[in-house]
Parts: structure tokens; sequence; C-alpha cells
């Protein structure tokens, strides 16, 4: 007496039916704050020291995990010794970049 199993059929993945999840503002925001850092050789204790928060705070905003304020996100663009708009501006390339727009020089290079 033969069996009749039904073959397993194979699931698509995730990625194949769901689009990508477009990034919220304060993760592509911390991405950035992170990045400019990064480029500037700077210590997330000492940028966090400049801008009168603590290493903690700044590490949660440059992970996206926090919902800064705007005059926190003032004080880390100050202590990092760019604009509020530059720092913005960066901020929209990087989530077009992320979207699939055709867009040079995703990132700031704060002088």
């Amino acid at each position: 007496m033969a069996s009749s199993v039904t073959p397993l059929r194979r699931v698509s993945d995730r990625s194949e039916q769901e689009p990508a999840r477009e990034p919220l503002w304060r993760e592509a925001l911390g991405e950035c704050l992170r990045e400019i850092r990064h480029e500037r050789g700077e210590k997330l204790a000492d940028t966090a020291r400049r801008a009168g928060v603590s290493p903690q705070y700044l590490s949660e905003m440059e992970r996206g995990v926090k919902e800064p304020s705007s005059e926190m996100i003032a004080a880390v663009a100050g202590a990092l010794g760019i604009t509020l708009v530059d720092l913005t501006a960066a901020v929209t390339e990087n989530l077009r970049a992320a979207r699939g727009g055709t867009s040079a020089g995703a990132t700031l290079l704060a002088a």
C-alpha cells in the first residue's frame, strides 16, 4: 500500500512579497549624524559633551531609537559644526538615495 504524500511547496521569500520599508526620519537622521561624526574622527563622548547631552542619548539618536526634539537636533548639529539646513539637506539626500533616487553626494561632506 503506497501512501500518497502531497509534496511541500516552497514558500516565497518575504522580501519578494513586501516592498522595502521606508526609513523613519529619526533613523535617517541618526545614520547621518553618526556618519558626520565618523567623518570627523570624533568619539561619541566628545560630541555628546559639546552638545550637552549624555553619550547614551546621542547613541540612541544615532541608532534611530530616540525621537529627539528640535533643540536636541540643533545642539548635536552645532557640536558637529554644521547648520540645521545642511543637516536636513543631508538627511533628505540619504532618504532619496535609500528610495532609489539618483542623487550624487547623498551624504554631507562637512567642511
